[in-house]
């Protein structure tokens, strides 16, 4: 105890002296060789823990108790880092620093390879938010403006994105970096969803057709990254009136650091089924409301709330050979939906991005059925509920090196899965309950000015079928001139399978993640905004679910379609074909129009597939050609979409040739659409009128099929067709209390 008494008062008159030690304050400015400020640049004294990062204008400030001569390390990634010796005694030192860019930079290059990207952030900007409400036939959902993207085929029957012939549950979706478990809203068997947000929630996104980046998971097929504003830009009052039934309120409070918006809607559909008559729905109400909360928090952090909740209620009659008129069906639903997220810039060139989500999605649906022996009626309910948390935690390092960054990343899920049949006096209920863990590592590096380098990797865990998976993933970036670039991706991608799937199968253990490999080239060229993009993939899948049916011909609306012992992780695939995007804003004035293309050759066995063969979602030509027009003379706005998706193939059981060798009609689409630009009572207002399928073209989404053959030894059919041939609207919007004056003639955002 002696011996420590002396290391004690050595610590203690140490400690003393440093709190008396006056802090040196060191403030300054980085800029580039133009003058332009650099954030982001890591700025500390070497040896010690003291440093900070610049803000938005280059500037840094931080103080410091050590004492003597350190040196000031300042360090960019692509930028030679700098080295001034600064002494350290209580005074206040003012410096400026001027990088000079290293010869390779990774800004020169960017990695595009399946990435349709649209944000404030990105230099090649495809695609943006005011694109999804402009689309004509999008009618301002995510998913159909994306779907005139190429590589996607337009499926009416369910509104949602199938990408290179993967199923619509391939492609995963996420806001502000956090996955989305439920992101359309509720609907019937034969009825497109819609996105359950609105496209003006979001300043950018991206679309990632394969070949994405390690952080996305979960995704067989695509990814879209969805990007939320941050502080409203004033205070404002909205008010929207849309001819369909609905009402929508909003108002958005912008203090000086932080922000509130509030919205509130209600749409009842049964005035505008009264003028323009449905084949399926008969009643169609939804209404909800939602609450963002902006929090600035330093220079460049950002904590961001959102809540929403819907309530909807559908009534049916779907497609069905033994009922004249369709079978009744009705579906109610209510989903909650809490999102938090915080991203900061941390110290030494580090910064964070984190964020948790709670989802609960409960639907109740019942059916009537006829009883085979007596033909009376009766009905059978289904409910299925959804509970999820799902937490990630992104570290960036952008100056690890001049030469490359690095990024690490981990995201945990917790969530509970219910399904109950109830067909009295008969009921049963299912349960599924999933942990699952995955963690990745992604670096960008430099090889030379021209030449850059992504490699990463991803590692899942997943609970309930008991294995772990390893993604490797690589791509790589040439800069063929200022005007063009060659990309290229390779990489695995892994997905459970759906949870219907897990539900329903005797042992989920026994089953493995499906995967996919993706393997695709990209050629971009872009200047003076026109965009060329030519890009060639292959994907393979394996461990695809497969299931033998009890017999009998498959019918949606069963309820037990598979032999619970008969899962198997066996099936396969293949998708390989062009995408081709060119998009022109500059030829004509005032004028922006893209054409999509995507040919695709894709065969797969998965399900209860007997064999190899087409995906009934798949078309092997898609076209889209999308154009808007801007007239200041009169202030409108005008657009126009054109849809082509080659007949896709179905299975008929009336036919002995094969599997899947029916083919449906070509699915064509026209669609216009013109937004006016006014004042009413002094503020501004938008007028916008829309028509899907102008042409009033009968599209043909499938055939049912009835469950026992007719007297002729035939199973009967019915088509599954659009609700009406045509959808029009048209839609009041109004801003009240802008402080900006209203400006009628400049093509609306």
């Amino acid at each position: 105890m002696k011996r420590l008494l002396p290391l004690l008062l050595l610590l203690l008159t140490t400690a003393f002296r440093l709190a008396a030690q006056t802090p040196t304050t060191l403030t300054g400015t980085v800029r580039d060789a133009q003058g332009q400020p650099l954030p982001g640049v890591n700025v500390f004294l070497k040896t010690t823990f003291d440093g900070a990062s610049t803000d938005s204008l280059g500037r840094f400030r931080f103080s410091s108790r050590s004492t003597g001569t350190l040196p000031l390390v300042v360090t960019l990634l692509g930028y030679q880092p700098q080295e001034q010796p600064v002494l350290l005694d209580g005074t206040a030192h003012r410096l400026t620093f001027t990088l000079k860019a290293v010869r390779n930079q990774l800004g020169d290059v960017v990695i595009t390879s399946g990435t349709f990207e649209a944000s404030d952030t990105k230099r090649n900007t495809t695609f943006s938010a005011r694109d999804v409400v402009t689309t004509a036939g999008a009618s301002a959902d995510v998913a159909g403006a994306l779907n005139t993207m190429p590589g996607t085929t337009r499926n009416g029957e369910e509104g949602k994105l199938f990408v290179r012939g993967g199923a619509a549950g391939e492609t995963r979706q996420y806001l502000d970096g956090v996955p989305l478990q439920s992101p359309y809203n509720a609907a019937v068997s034969g009825m497109p969803a819609r996105g359950r947000f609105s496209p003006m929630l979001f300043k950018g996104m991206a679309f990632s057709t394969g070949g994405y980046s390690a952080e996305y998971g979960q995704a067989l097929s695509a990814v879209v990254a969805l990007t939320s504003e941050d502080l409203a830009p004033e205070t404002q009052t909205g008010i929207s009136l849309i001819s369909l039934g609905s009402l929508s309120l909003s108002h958005q409070q912008r203090y000086a650091r932080a922000s509130v918006a509030v919205t509130g809607d209600y749409l009842n559909m049964r005035p505008y089924f009264g003028l323009v008559p449905q084949r399926m729905l008969r009643a169609y109400e939804s209404g909800g409301g939602s609450v963002a909360l902006r929090q600035k928090t330093g220079e460049m952090g950002m904590l961001k709330v959102y809540g929403a909740y819907t309530q909807q209620r559908i009534g049916a009659s779907q497609p069905n050979a033994e009922w004249e008129g369709g079978q009744p069906v009705n579906l109610s639903s209510n989903n909650t939906y809490l999102n938090t997220t915080f991203r900061s810039p941390l110290a030494r060139g580090w910064s964070v991005q984190t964020g948790v989500a709670a989802t609960r999605d409960n639907q109740t649906s019942s059916i009537t059925v006829k009883d085979a022996a007596t033909a009376a009626t009766r009905e059978q309910s289904m409910q299925e509920l959804e509970q999820s948390l799902v937490g990630r935690l992104v570290l960036t390092n952008d100056s690890a090196s001049a030469y490359w960054n690095l990024k690490l990343g981990v995201e945990g899920l917790v969530q509970r899965n219910e399904l109950g049949f109830r067909a009295a006096p008969y009921g049963t209920t299912l349960g599924l309950s999933e942990q699952r863990v995955a963690g990745f590592a992604e670096s960008d590096v430099a090889f030379s000015n021209k030449l850059v380098g992504r490699v990463g990797g991803r590692g899942e865990y997943s609970r309930v079928l008991g294995r772990w998976n390893a993604a490797p993933r690589l791509a790589l970036a040439y800069q063929l001139s200022d005007k063009a670039q060659l990309s290229g991706a390779w990489g695995y991608f892994f997905q459970n399978p759906g949870t219907d799937l897990l539900l329903r199968c005797a042992d989920p253990a026994a089953l493995r993640f499906e995967r996919a490999q993706h393997l695709q080239v990209t050629y971009l060229r872009s200047y003076q905004s026109r965009t060329l993009r030519l890009e060639a993939y292959a994907k393979t899948y394996a461990h695809l679910v497969r299931y033998d049916l009890n017999g009998g011909v498959y019918n949606p609306q069963q309820w037990q379609p598979a032999d619970p012992s008969s899962y198997r992780s066996t099936g396969t695939g293949y998708a390989r074909g062009l995408d081709v995007l060119w998009r022109d804003k500059k030829t004509v004035k005032n004028a922006d129009y893209w054409v999509s293309y995507g040919l695709i050759d894709t065969r797969r066995q998965q399900r209860f597939d007997p064999v190899l063969a087409v995906p009934t979602f798949a078309a092997r030509h898609n076209l889209n050609v999308v154009g808007k027009y801007w007239v200041g003379k009169i202030h409108t706005q005008f657009g126009a979409t054109y849809t082509y998706n080659s007949p896709r193939t179905y299975y008929n059981p009336n036919r002995t040739d094969g599997y899947n060798q029916d083919r449906l009609p070509s699915f064509q689409d026209f669609s216009l659409n013109a937004s006016y630009l006014t004042k009413l009572w002094h503020n501004f207002t938008i007028v916008h009128v829309s028509c899907t399928n102008v042409l009033g073209r009968q599209n043909v989404f499938g055939y049912r099929y009835s469950a026992t053959k007719d007297a002729s030894g035939q199973y009967a059919s019915t088509a599954v067709l659009p609700s009406a041939p045509r959808m029009v609207f048209v839609a009041l919007l109004i801003s009240i209390n802008k402080k900006n004056p209203a400006d009628t003639n400049t093509a609306p955002e």
